[in-house]
């Protein structure tokens, strides 16, 4: 994954997983002795988004190496959205999140007494593949990726050579995160200028599902984070994105000297 500082996220992590632990040891030590005994098989429960899972689950499993007790960490995923409606409803401690908290979202946990703390962690760089069978497109517009994700290209932006003329009149097939995604949240305000987009694509919260259907389709585009393209350089093609100042194509050294255009900030929330 692209990220600015990968020490500095694992210390902020595993500092907030401490606190978690510490809080709910002092909370048992004034309380009943069943409660002490809840606190040694403490959980700390943590959700949200897909792009932020492997940080947290690759931290999680040194810090329980660390514990003397019974502190379980569970790592989950279903999306940003869907990760701040459990974390405000107070059924998680951590919510994973690849963009910040929405003024809705603020008021769902103030409304439930849930209060946080925000801890940006990296910033992970928006990637758009390719099948590496795609031999004509090397780089797209921000412009072309507008006029390919808009509400208003559903049913009729559906070959690629209406997207730039000189490319084939092939199909092109969609592939991107879903609603409760805060990659598509970010991505669409970014491409689109706000957060919606067209419909008909195949959609999912799971990125491993999108690296799976864009590797086995050779007429497919798609978009997630760095780290799912990182970890499949065999199967998928980048292209570069050009937003008007030259073709930029995701690579780890550009994000982590300065975050790029189509880059997106990621963080954890604190119960």
């Amino acid at each position: 994954m692209g990220v600015k500082s990968m020490k500095a996220t694992a210390n902020r992590l595993a500092i907030a997983l401490g606190l978690l632990v510490t809080t709910s040891c002092t909370a048992a030590s004034n309380s009943s002795t069943q409660s002490q005994q809840q606190a040694s098989q403490q959980l700390i429960k943590v959700d949200g988004s897909r792009t932020v899972f492997p940080i947290t689950q690759a931290i999680a499993r040194e810090f329980q190496k660390t514990q003397t007790d019974k502190t379980q960490v569970t790592v989950s995923v279903s999306g940003t959205g869907g990760g701040f409606n459990k974390f405000c409803a107070g059924e998680t401690d951590i919510n994973n999140a690849s963009r910040p908290i929405l003024t809705a979202e603020m008021a769902a946990c103030n409304n439930a007494k849930v209060r946080y703390t925000e801890l940006p962690i990296a910033f992970d760089a928006l990637t758009i593949v390719v099948h590496p069978q795609n031999d004509w497109a090397k780089d797209i517009t921000v412009a072309e990726l507008k006029k390919i994700w808009s509400p208003a290209a559903q049913g009729k932006i559906t070959r690629w050579n209406q997207v730039r003329s000189s490319w084939p009149n092939r199909p092109l097939k969609l592939y991107g995160p879903g609603k409760d995604s805060g990659t598509f949240d970010y991505f669409t305000e970014a491409i689109v200028g706000k957060a919606t987009s067209r419909n008909d694509y195949t959609a999912s919260e799971d990125d491993d599902v999108l690296v799976k259907g864009i590797s086995n389709d050779p007429n497919a585009l798609g978009y997630f984070g760095f780290a799912y393209y990182e970890a499949n350089t065999d199967k998928l093609k980048a292209l570069a994105v050009d937003s008007g100042k030259g073709s930029v194509l995701p690579l780890r050294q550009t994000v982590e000297k300065a975050p790029v255009s189509a880059s997106l900030p990621t963080f954890i929330y604190l119960y």
